[in-house]
C-alpha cells in the first residue's frame, strides 16, 4: 500500500507539525546546546581544540550515516518503533557522555548520540510526506521550521547557563531528559503512518531505492540546493564558538545570546515565507532565500578578510544566511521528496544524509584550515555557492516521470 494514500485524518496538520518539530529539533538542539561548552571541555580534559571539534564532527558523522538506515527501516517496520529505538540509543549515549573519563570516550558518546538523533529529522519529513504532498507538505514543513527555530534559538543559551551554574556534564543530563521525553511522545502521541512491509528493507530493494534517487537529476539538484544552504548551519557550529568566544571575547552565556540572532533570523524567514505562500508557491519564493544566502556569503567572505571579527561583522551576515535557509529548507526538501512517495523514508534519509555530509565536509575543511576565522570565511563561501548553483541546475531539470 502506498503510504501517500493513507487518510489525512490519521493525524491533523497541526499535530503533525508540532510532533514533527519535536522530532526534528533533537538534532540541532543536541548540536547547539553543546557548543558553548566546547572551550571548557578542552581545558577539562587537557585536550586540544582539534580533538573537541572532532567530537562535534563525529556527532555529524553518526547523524549522517544513520540517516541512511533510519528512513528505509521505517519504510519496512514503521515510523513509531524505529523512532522509539533510536531515541533510546540517543538517551543512552547522553548518559555515557556524562560519565566520560576522557575526550576519547566523549567523542564515542557523541558519535552514538548522532546515530540516535538521526531518526528525529528523518521520521519528521517522512511522516509529512506520508500524509501530505505538494505545497501542503511545504506549508507543514514551514510550520515545523517555525517551531524548530525555538530549539536552536534557546539551546546555546541553555547550554551556556547550564555550564556556568552546573558544569558541562549537566548539559548531557539535559540531553538525556530530552531523549526520554521524545520516547514518551512517540509512544503516546504518534500514530503509525505506514503499513509494515519488510520487503522494503531487503538489501536488493534498499540498494535499488537509493540508486533510483541518486540517479535522479531532480532529486539530487533539489537536495544539493538544500544541502549547501542547511549544511552551512551545521558547519557554523564548529566555527562560531571559537570565533565568537576566543577571537571576539564573548562568555559562554553571551555566546548563547549572540546565537539568538541566527535562530531569530531563521524564525523570521519561516514567518515571511509562510506569508508569501498565501500568494505564491513554495518553489516560487526560493529565489528570495537564495538572495539572502548570497548576501550573507559575500559579507562573511569579504568582511572577515578585511576586518577584525566583531559581533556585527560575524553575526549580521550569519543572520542573512539563516533567513535565506528558511526559504530553501522547506521548499527544496519537499521538492526533492515529492515524486518518491513509495519510498518516502529512504528519500527523507538521503536528503538528510546529503545535508549532514555537506556540513561534515564543511566542518572538516574548517579543521584543516585551522584558523576559525579564515575557515568561516572560506567554508561559507563554498557552501553558499553550492546551494545557488544547484538551484540553477534544478530549475532546468524536468519533473520525473
Amino acid at each position: 500500500m502506498d503510504s501517500t494514500r493513507l487518510p489525512k485524518s490519521v493525524m491533523s496538520e497541526r499535530r503533525v507539525g508540532i510532533i514533527g518539530a519535536c522530532l526534528a529539533m533533537i538534532g540541532p538542539f543536541s548540536m547547539a546546546v553543546y557548543t558553548p561548552a566546547m572551550p571548557e571541555i578542552v581545558e577539562a580534559f587537557g585536550s586540544t581544540e582539534e580533538a573537541v571539534k572532532m567530537s562535534l564532527a563525529m556527532y555529524f558523522a553518526g547523524f549522517a550515516m544513520a540517516q541512511l538506515v533510519t528512513g528505509p527501516l521505517s519504510d519496512g517496520l514503521g515510523r513509531r518503533p524505529i523512532t522509539i529505538v533510536f531515541m533510546g540509543i540517543y538517551t543512552a549515549a547522553s548518559l555515557l557522555a556524562v560519565f566520560a573519563p576522557n575526550v576519547t570516550v566523549l567523542i564515542l558518546a557523541r558519535f552514538i548520540q548522532g546515530i540516535g538523533a538521526a531518526a528525529g529529522i528523518a521520521m519528521s519529513r517522512a511522516i509529512v510526506r506520508d500524509l501530505f504532498n505538494h505545497d501542503h507538505a511545504a506549508r507543514i514543513m514551514n510550520l515545523i521550521g517555525t517551531i524548530l527555530a525555538v530549539g536552536p534559538a534557546t539551546a546555546p543559551l541553555i547550554g551556556g547557563l547550564t555550564m556556568e551554574f552546573f558544569g558541562w556534564h549537566a548539559i548531557f543530563i539535559v540531553m538525556a531528559l530530552v531523549g526520554i521525553a521524545l520516547v514518551l511522545i512517540t509512544i503516546f502521541a504518534i500514530r503509525e503512518t505506514v503499513e509494515r512491509d519488510v520487503s522494503r528493507i531487503k538489501p536488493r530493494a534498499l540498494i535499488q531505492s537509493y540508486l533510483s534517487l541518486l540517479r535522479s537529476p531532480w532529486f539530487m539538484s533539489a537536495s544539493m540546493t538544500n544541502a549547501g544552504s542547511t549544511g552551512a548551519l551545521y558547519a557554523f557550529a564548529t566555527m562560531l564558538p571559537f570565533v565568537m568566544m576566543d577571537r571576539v571575547g564573548l562568555t559562554p552565556t553571551e555566546f548563547g545570546l549572540a546565537m539568538l540572532m541566527q535562530s531569530l533570523s531563521y524564525f523570521t524567514g519561516t514567518l515571511t515565507m509562510r506569508a508569501l505562500m498565501r500568494r505564491w508557491t513554495a518553489k516560487q519564493v526560493v529565489p528570495i532565500g537564495l538572495a539572502a544566502i548570497g548576501a550573507g556569503t559575500l559579507a562573511l567572505g569579504i568582511g572577515l578578510r578585511l576586518f577584525e571579527p566583531s559581533f556585527l561583522i560575524v553575526m549580521v551576515p550569519v543572520g542573512f544566511y539563516a533567513f535565506g535557509v528558511a526559504f530553501t529548507s522547506a521548499a527544496m526538501t519537499m521538492a526533492a521528496m515529492e515524486p518518491f512517495g513509495k519510498n518516502a523514508g529512504a528519500a527523507s534519509s538521503l536528503v538528510g544524509f546529503l545535508q549532514l555530509a555537506t556540513g561534515l565536509a564543511g566542518g572538516s575543511l574548517a579543521a584543516l584550515i585551522g584558523d576559525a576565522t579564515d575557515a568561516l570565511a572560506t567554508v561559507v563561501l563554498l557552501l553558499g555557492t553550492l546551494s545557488i548553483l544547484s538551484w540553477i541546475v534544478w530549475k532546468r531539470v524536468p519533473y520525473p516521470g
